[in-house]
């Protein structure tokens, strides 16, 4: 998928379109998200602080096992941890709350097998540490905070619940080692790289539509023809914005040319050139599926920051609640929904604009306190992340 689009219907739906591949799908189905608090024994704060993200439930193997894994546009490895692996697993505490067997059993009857180390994503895969032992693809890698090794092979997956569609991919069959993934198996990656469902299938586009955080319902995820949102009846027009590609690196991610903010109807004066993606490839803004809060070049959050203190009246908490750059203590007995707030707008390259309401751009991870869904970005690369939320 070398050149991409990106539609922008509804306040949280995207559709990733491969530009001069649509005519040629032949991989339609959808899939159903399973909301991040679905089924989940945690509270709505303590899901949100466990960083949680939309998961797809998909039978692994032949009979079909089933598996739930984080769906990620941020990564490309299909993985999901594996009985072969059981002594790696990371700590309990670690490993989350499970809603499902831990892990995938390819001693069941099943179409499983290795991929040699000559095979395409063995060598194309991109890890953090790779070697082959007795002609299998071992490896290691990190995905946001959590940390997995495991095997390449190839196995049928099952999708979909209402027309079922078996489809065989190349996948890592592994252990958590560190870090959480939230009660899921694995993950799903979606990314433009090698290794994801998109890649293998060569899928020309697909669409998820997120429902609001406070809502359980599952939500669709479309593949192929089906995903073209410009099909169905919308609430709003659908809007357009081309994807940019990253000139200096090969990466995993969706690149968007978001080039402005506004809270409400005032615009603000980011720095010049600090939302574009420089030279040698750093900056830039992504669309990851698999982080929860946004985040924004440094230089561009303290714009905002700056904004939304001048506009919310109330009490500033800073450093009240972890992982949040700025808290606001919210009235006596008053909930996130009493406060009255500006919606928080991203500019696109085209015209495009992708409006959030408040409860899109701030938190209620506890009673009393109204947070800022965002934050500056954690490194010197510089990369603005629009996440899930």
């Amino acid at each position: 998928m070398a050149r991409h689009h990106l539609l922008l219907p509804l306040l949280s739906c995207l559709t990733v379109v491969a530009a001069g591949t649509a005519a040629r799908g032949s991989v339609d189905f959808r899939a159903d998200l399973n909301h991040p608090y679905a089924g989940s024994p945690l509270s709505r704060e303590e899901a949100i602080g466990s960083d949680q993200g939309h998961s797809l439930t998909v039978g692994v193997g032949t009979p079909p096992q089933p598996r739930t894994l984080i769906v990620d546009t941020g990564s490309d490895l299909i993985w999901t941890q594996c009985e072969l692996f059981r002594s790696r697993r990371a700590a309990p505490a670690a490993a989350g709350r499970q809603r499902e067997p831990l892990y995938y059993d390819p001693r069941r009857p099943s179409s499983f097998a290795f991929l040699p180390c000559s095979s395409r994503l063995c060598q194309e895969g991109q890890f953090s540490d790779k070697n082959c032992t007795g002609n299998r693809c071992l490896y290691d890698d990190v995905h946001g905070s959590a940390e997995a090794g495991g095997v390449l092979a190839s196995e049928t997956f099952t999708f979909g619940v209402r027309s079922r569609v078996s489809l065989p991919l190349g996948f890592g069959c592994g252990a958590l080692s560190a870090g959480s993934l939230g009660g899921a198996s694995g993950l799903m990656g979606l990314s433009p790289g090698t290794m994801s469902l998109v890649s293998q299938l060569s899928v020309p586009m697909f669409s998820y539509c997120l429902t609001p955080f406070a809502e359980r319902r599952t939500i669709p995820l479309l593949f192929g023809a089906t995903a073209d949102l410009r099909r169905y009846t919308t609430a709003w027009p659908v809007q357009t914005t081309s994807m940019l590609s990253n000139p200096a690196m090969e990466t995993t991610y969706y690149y968007v040319p978001l080039v402005g903010l506004s809270l409400g109807t005032r615009r603000l004066r980011v720095p010049a050139g600090s939302l574009a993606m420089k030279p040698d490839g750093t900056g830039g803004t992504v669309v990851d599926s698999g982080s929860t809060l946004a985040y924004l070049a440094e230089r561009v959050f303290r714009v905002a920051k700056k904004a939304v203190l001048e506009t919310v009246r109330l009490p500033v908490a800073n450093g009240a609640v972890e992982d949040y750059e700025l808290c606001f203590v919210l009235p006596g007995g008053a909930a996130k929904s009493a406060v009255e707030t500006p919606p928080l707008v991203l500019h696109f390259d085209g015209g495009a604009a992708m409006v959030l309401p408040r409860d899109n751009y701030f938190q209620e991870p506890r009673a009393g306190m109204m947070c800022l869904a965002m934050g500056s970005a954690p490194d010197d690369f510089g990369l603005s992340i629009i996440g899930n939320w």
